[in-house]
């Protein structure tokens, strides 16, 4: 490890307010590892509830992971934060893994810390490598070859069970300790699968593990929040969302565990952020927000409907001091929007508008997605019409607010409605692009882009089976060009995942998965969406 990482390490560490530090002495050492930089993974809620629910244990000493751009340019192993030791050290390796282009990131933190790639290589002389996230409760077979278990669903169901396995057997021989993982519920042991679907775990009371920010630092876009979740899933069903499938039934913490935490937030921080994937669904959320009020807080929600657009919501967030406010309309047209299933009208769009300016938000973010099933050029211009109506009536209430639009591709996501479907060619997205710019650029509406060609690549992953092992493991360095070499070195037919329509009757690469989803319930939302 390099003087600069060390260096770099105790540096966030002087910033950071609750971080654990714990003696390894008789403990199992756990490094939990978020596959991309300290500034984004701090901003991870998922990584501060793992980080805590592991450190609660008295056998266990957890400390944090990233990988920053040195150690991708210079091959540097990873820093581990808390005592600056390798990977190697540890009995236990457990990735976090939120996106598909982190799968990147997995393998070369793999490689540049000595460990071998693949578990078949793997024996008691080095660490135990798990994972679990979204990506993996999605679609774990593009990773499957690396890692010895991955868990299938949310930590707090699934670590109970595991850490007494672990302890008892993580000084023994290898093959002894993945059959027993093996049996767990929601652990998915690729060397040792029988072939009996694995059946996603969830936590069934969230106020059994409260989930906050674990550790506060000014080192991450969210340094000035505290972090509370608010609810967990989401019920509305859009067609292309994973958060349905890979998170549900939708559960909603109680208002006085929520008080609770907001009061020992309050402690740390003016303001708190409220998150989940449907915040303002929570069946209390007025209430809420007017205790919450009543207790000094000033606030952020990560997510706002816009059909109901809570008025209290918008007040307080304005009040908080809240610059931006973000809504997702998704679609430009229509037609598009019942095709997805986003359940909104343009005039529930437009009557958002109004009662943003009603606050004088300073920035209004529209999430919308190019290259949606069945869109044409007819949608996009639907879209700019829609926006340019949008900035109209912010433009009459003389605010001053800004409007921003994120465009991002859509990705056929595992476990979805959408998932036999295929992405829109490279060509057709670039030139849908093209006309949002030099529509809505010179009316000064910002976009902000992402990239179709990595969101090309993004879907390959996926939408991926075991084969996409060997061109991660064979990928140089992370670009395009290194991709697209990787792809060729193991002639792997790219097409074939990416702009195929699949026959429902098909087995799909994530078969192995149970994720609670009635048989059919997909296939018939599919149906419905094109028909």
């Amino acid at each position: 490890m390099s003087r600069n990482n060390i260096k770099e390490a105790k540096k966030h560490l002087s910033r950071e307010t609750g971080t654990i530090i714990k003696d390894w002495g008789g403990r199992i050492p756990i490094a939990l590892i978020y596959p991309n930089s300290y500034y984004l993974g701090m901003s991870n809620l998922g990584i501060h509830a793992i980080y805590s629910l592991l450190n609660s244990y008295q056998n266990i000493v957890c400390e944090r992971v990233f990988w920053e751009k040195e150690n991708r340019a210079q091959q540097l192993p990873a820093l581990c934060l808390e005592s600056q030791r390798p990977l190697s050290d540890f009995a236990v390796l457990a990735f976090s893994v939120t996106y598909e282009l982190d799968y990147f990131n997995v393998v070369h933190i793999l490689k540049a810390s000595g460990i071998p790639l693949y578990a078949a290589d793997r024996d008691e002389r080095h660490p135990l490598v798990i994972a679990g996230g979204p990506c993996i409760i999605a679609n774990p077979l593009p990773l499957s070859p690396f890692f010895d278990c991955l868990c299938i669903g949310e930590a707090e169901s699934i670590l109970p069970a595991m850490l007494p396995v672990l302890a008892e057997g993580i000084n023994g021989k290898r093959d002894e300790l993945l059959e027993a993982l093996a049996s767990l519920p929601g652990v998915y042991v690729p060397q040792s699968y029988t072939g009996t679907p694995v059946a996603r775990q969830w936590a069934t009371n969230l106020d059994d593990f409260p989930v906050n920010s674990a550790i506060l630092t000014p080192d991450t876009e969210l340094g000035n929040l505290y972090l509370i979740e608010v609810e967990r899933g989401c019920n509305r069903g859009c067609r292309f969302c994973l958060v349905s499938s890979a998170f549900r039934p939708m559960r909603f913490r109680s208002i006085d565990k929520l008080l609770a935490q907001a009061e020992q937030g309050l402690r740390h921080r003016k303001r708190l952020g409220l998150v989940g994937a449907a915040v303002s669904d929570h069946p209390r959320f007025e209430e809420l927000l007017i205790k919450l009020q009543q207790i000094g807080a000033e606030l952020s929600i990560s997510s706002l409907r816009i059909k109901p657009l809570p008025h209290v919501a918008l007040r307080e967030m304005a009040k908080g001091g809240a610059r931006t406010i973000a809504l997702a309309p998704e679609a430009g047209s229509q037609r598009l929007r019942q095709v997805i299933k986003k359940g909104i009208s343009e005039d529930d769009i437009l009557e958002s508008m109004y009662k943003v300016a009603e606050q004088n938000i300073k920035q209004l973010k529209l999430y919308f997605m190019i290259g949606l099933p069945s869109e044409t050029d007819a949608d996009i211009e639907e879209m700019v019409d829609l926006t340019l109506r949008c900035k109209a009536i912010l433009d009459r209430q003389q605010t001053g607010c800004r409007l921003t639009l994120s465009i991002a591709p859509f990705v056929p996501k595992a476990g979805t409605p959408f998932q036999w479907l295929p992405m829109e060619e490279l060509s057709t997205l670039n030139r849908r692009l093209s006309l949002l710019k030099n529509n809505l650029l010179p009316k000064g509406i910002k976009l902000k882009c992402e990239s179709p060609a990595w969101s090309q690549v993004q879907g390959v992953l996926a939408r991926g089976d075991i084969k996409l092992a060997e061109v991660l493991a064979n990928i140089e360095e992370v670009s395009l060009s290194g991709w697209r070499k990787a792809v060729n070195k193991c002639h792997l037919d790219i097409d074939f995942y990416l702009h195929q329509r699949w026959a429902t009757t098909e087995k799909l690469p994530w078969a192995i998965l149970d994720s609670g989803t009635e048989p059919g319930y997909l296939e018939l939302e599919l149906n419905r969406a094109l028909g």
